[in-house]
């Protein structure tokens, strides 16, 4: 996000075959998405297994292997495009592998259905790369990866949400509780999914915007479902709840763009930078605490970190909403998501590099 910006001003020039929106758009969708959906995985697959994590040289290896392929693509001038994507799509393609395995060897078999989006987020990175050769821009590929990544939220956000905040609860707030996963979800997952593989297809027209605000009205059901107003004192669960919203509000604004009364981008942005980038850090914050033996409390330092990711996804939507301020909103936008990831990492290095406190 540090290069994007200059990048999009034209300040600086990167040696990659991508136009400047389809490198950006690929390195968050193919390049950051991966990583933390990758982080995420090889914390949770053992504690859903009982198997022993991946680490030592092999994990080093994944990183190497996840690097070269952001390398790879801002350099694909150099490269080609053929020998560009296939040192980028390595990574998703080991990444599957090593989660298909490690359930399977744990008999898990119920989370094998996490590893199908992964699979789809693979399959669109690849045709992201022969849709840009061949095309000049990707379209197709881009909806696709959004699609994988949107599915991922849905389940596993429909998951540690709920738990997470019933937990909390009874804790310290009894009363009502968060309804568990169920029937209703799976229709709304069922039907969203539906919606979006229509959009893929078609993005603009009556019927996909009529089903995109279907869907949202169901995702704003189900956030309400999960008591998330009653989470206030607790920012480390709050902030899932709030990262949630963004889901119903990416498919209430990608519904009224089908209909061509917004720019299609809002409802990108709700999803990528305000769902996606909000629920990373989320559980970033609540894993590493919860991992290294650190009470389990947003502070000060992490609210403001949760404040400057939703300020960079609401900056960004509004860019897309109002043209006039567009230029200005970017700038802040990409700013904040700045604050929001190097305040992360400031923060939690310390107790990351650290041994486990007691």
């Amino acid at each position: 996000m540090a290069l994007w910006l200059p990048l999009f001003e034209g300040e600086i020039a990167l040696p990659t075959l991508f136009a400047p929106r389809d490198w950006h758009a690929h390195e968050m969708l193919f390049g950051y998405v991966p990583a933390v959906v990758t982080g995420f995985l090889l914390t949770a697959i053992p504690n859903w297994t009982g198997r022993l994590p991946l680490q030592g040289l092999p994990l080093l290896f994944l990183v190497i292997v996840w690097m070269a392929g952001r390398i790879a693509v801002s350099c694909s001038a150099h490269l080609g495009w053929l020998l560009t994507a296939m040192i980028d799509c390595v990574f998703l393609v080991l990444v599957v592998g090593a989660a298909a395995r490690e359930i399977v060897a744990g008999q898990n078999w119920r989370n094998l259905k996490v590893v199908i989006p992964v699979t789809m987020l693979a399959l669109a990175n690849a045709g992201f790369h022969i849709e840009a050769h061949v095309s000049g821009a990707a379209q197709f590929a881009l909806r696709t990866g959004v699609i994988a990544i949107l599915i991922l939220v849905m389940l596993i956000g429909g998951r540690i949400i709920p738990s997470f905040t019933h937990n909390w609860l009874v804790r310290e707030n009894p009363g009502r509780l968060p309804l568990p996963f169920g029937k209703f979800d799976m229709a709304a997952i069922a039907l969203s999914a539906a919606a979006l593989c229509l959009w893929v297809a078609a993005p603009d027209g009556l019927l996909i915007g009529a089903v995109l605000c279907i869907a949202a009205v169901l995702h704003v059901v189900r956030l309400a479902r999960w008591a998330g107003e009653r989470t206030a004192r607790e920012r480390l669960v709050l902030v899932l709840h709030v990262a949630y919203a963004f889901v119903p509000l990416g498919f209430a604004l990608t519904g009224l763009a089908a209909f061509g009364l917004v720019l299609p981008s809002a409802g990108l942005h709700a999803w990528m930078a305000g769902a996606v980038g909000t629920m990373t850090l989320a559980v970033m914050t609540r894993a590493s605490l919860g991992h290294t033996g650190q009470e389990l409390v947003a502070g000060i330092g992490t609210q403001t970190i949760y404040a400057a990711v939703v300020l960079a996804a609401l900056a960004r939507v509004g860019a897309a909403l109002d043209p006039a301020w567009a230029v200005s909103l970017i700038h802040v936008a990409a700013f904040a998501w700045v604050v929001a990831f190097g305040g992360f990492a400031l923060l939690y290095a310390p107790i990351l590099f650290h041994a486990r406190a007691n």
